[in-house]
Order: C-alpha cells, then sequence, then structure tokens
C-alpha cells in the first residue's frame, strides 16, 4: 500500500513538474509573439516588449530558460553579463513570484512574461505556450 501511495505522489510531481508554461502578454496588447520573437526578447535582440523574468531560484525559471529560450540558466546568465559589462543591454527585471508576473503583465500594456498553465487568469493573454 506504502509502495502504490508513494508511487502515485511521484507521477503526481513528475507531471507537475512538466506542466506547461505559457508566455502571457497584457490583454490590451494586440502583437503576437512566436518562439523566435520569445528567444529574441529572452537574449536582448529585440526590445519589442518590456520583458521580465522569474527569480533565479524559481524551478520554472530554469524551465523557461531551456525550453523557451534553448539554453540553460548558467549560459543565460553568462550571456547577460557580458551584455551588461559591455553596456550593450540590461536583463529582464526578476521577480520573486508567479503571481508577482502576473500583476506586472496584467498593469503593464508593453509587459512580457510567463507562468505556468495552471496560474492564467483573464487578467492577461496567452500569445505561446511551451511544452
Amino acid at each position: 500500500m506504502l509502495k502504490k501511495m508513494l508511487l502515485g505522489t511521484l507521477m503526481f510531481c513528475s507531471f507537475s513538474a512538466l506542466s506547461n508554461i505559457v508566455v502571457i502578454v497584457n490583454p490590451a496588447n494586440e502583437t503576437s509573439v512566436s518562439a523566435e520573437e520569445i528567444v529574441r526578447i529572452y537574449t536582448g535582440r529585440s526590445n519589442a516588449f518590456n520583458a521580465v523574468n522569474l527569480a533565479e531560484s524559481l524551478p520554472l525559471r530554469a524551465q523557461f530558460d531551456e525550453k523557451g529560450v534553448g539554453r540553460t540558466s548558467a549560459q543565460l546568465k553568462a550571456h547577460w553579463s557580458k551584455l551588461v559589462f559591455t553596456g550593450k543591454g540590461t536583463p529582464p527585471a526578476e521577480l520573486a513570484s508567479e503571481d508577482a508576473v502576473l500583476d506586472f503583465v496584467a498593469n503593464n500594456p508593453q509587459a512580457i512574461g510567463y507562468v505556468s498553465a495552471a496560474k492564467v487568469t483573464s487578467a492577461v493573454k496567452v500569445v505561446h505556450t511551451i511544452n
């Protein structure tokens, strides 16, 4: 019985860890956003949006970096360090929680961010889903 409970818990945790990540914008923003544009935004090659990131300590941040941007968090940190050092860019602001990202995007027409799909509310618009 205990084995079955542990297996069920592990399966649930695994499923939760693999939940979809959605890229969100303010509902007033009519712009579409491709996967390529997300990479450009989060690597500093596009300033079409006011991008926000989750704090480095949050697991969803690492998932987004790898699945959404195609780089590890360490690679992105090094990339941004170089841009900052050379005066060629400023990394997206970091927010402490998904709720903070939702609030920021909901209140800023030019904002873009990401959260887990389960967190989405009607205060934001989903423009891209990352599986």
